[in-house]
């Protein structure tokens, strides 16, 4: 039990912006949790979100700490303000979900898992796509042998940046951004899943543009500056010997996403790592093209990490999206930073503990507690 509470966990968002609505969509359907609040410094933008999808209380976020049912704050709000708002929640006595990345920096991710472990609650962290059908069917597969022994990884994301449609962007080209800190907690994640931590880093970056342009919404044509490489390239090693190529890139024409795992028998092709469902394709020596591999599991979309948690402090069971994870991955990312501002190899200090799978028949729809 969870301070004495049972049944569904009283949940609150804080962030009104544009991903909300995803987690909002599926948190008012799941059984395992109550949305209680909807949260936000803009209380309009709040309210406004909180009528589409029927929850009753909106306000500031401090009115949505003050909540005694609220058990879990999810926060949905722009990264640079992730570890405040997070702080300010552990403060309150909420365990925290945060969105990714855990915090903008490695210090201030460090201190909001000090600050949840003095209190004696849990920090969760996205993406939990990994926990969706494609990965988690992935993750089997591994364990099942069906490549033998795992080697190396090999993994892009490639665009020309989020500008062209998201109507908010600048925020994705500031420090703590860019296509590494947005994007690549989805692909680092995966791998981290696949093949344990991450050791050790190098790689390179750079920033095609200086500036850039809103293309859609009420601020269509406003140039913005780029503060941060929007073409990074990463070499990883990690702590069980296998290495990957990573590369993260609002710079390329040329739309990509790969994700992909070779061992001394075969080589997995899994699905994009920002969804949560397949393809999984097998290739091996014999075969004369890819093979679908079946895929099982959840893919109910965002916000099954937060039920998941939810279940956990019901059950005293340890979460598998947690700030742990998340903090490796921030860790990892900025490392990565770090090797392509100094041109040197990083040590990654962090370690996360590999989470157990989820059973295939474990379903967000279904009501638990």
């Amino acid at each position: 039990m969870s301070g004495g509470h049972s049944g569904p966990v009283g949940v609150a968002l804080v962030g009104a912006g544009n991903i909300s609505a995803q987690y909002l969509g599926n948190l008012t359907k799941f059984p395992d949790v109550r949305v209680l609040a909807v949260a936000d410094i803009d209380e309009a933008r709040a309210a406004q979100v909180a009528a589409e999808y029927g929850v009753e209380v909106s306000g500031s976020p401090e009115a949505a700490f003050a909540i005694p049912e609220v058990e879990i704050v999810v926060n949905l709000t722009i990264p640079a303000a992730h570890a405040d708002v997070a702080l300010a929640a552990l403060r309150a006595g909420k365990h925290v979900y945060g969105e990714k990345p855990l915090a903008p920096d490695v210090a201030s991710g460090r201190a909001v898992l000090a600050e949840a472990a003095e209190r004696g609650l849990k920090v969760g962290n996205a993406p939990d796509t990994f926990l969706g059908a494609g990965i988690q069917s992935a993750l089997r597969a591994v364990a099942a042998g069906v490549i033998g022994e795992p080697v190396a990884a090999t993994s892009a994301l490639e665009s020309m940046g989020p500008e062209g449609w998201h109507p908010n962007p600048e925020f994705f080209y500031v420090d703590g951004a860019g296509p590494l800190f947005d994007m690549g907690p989805y692909y680092l994640t995966a791998l981290v899943a696949l093949l344990g931590p991450v050791c050790s880093v190098a790689a390179t970056g750079r920033k095609a543009r200086t500036t850039r342009v809103v293309g859609a919404g009420p601020k269509a044509g406003k140039e913005f500056p780029v503060q941060v490489p929007t073409h990074v390239t990463a070499l990883l090693e990690f702590a069980e010997g296998y290495g990957a190529r990573s590369t993260f890139s609002f710079d390329s024409p040329a739309p990509k996403r790969l994700l992909e795992l070779g061992g001394t028998e075969a080589t997995l092709a899994l699905p994009d790592p920002n969804t949560f469902g397949g393809p999984l394709l097998v290739r091996s020596p014999q075969d004369a093209d890819w093979r679908e591999l079946p895929v099982e599991g959840t893919q109910a979309g965002r916000g099954i990490g937060v039920v998941d948690m939810a279940r956990a402090l019901r059950s005293g069971a340890q979460h598998r999206a947690s700030g742990e994870l998340g903090m490796h991955v921030l860790d990892v990312m900025s490392a990565i930073s770090r090797s392509a501002a100094e041109g040197s190899f990083q040590k990654v200090e962090s370690e996360t503990a590999k989470s157990e799978p989820l059973p295939v028949s474990w379903d967000p729809s279904e009501a638990t507690l």
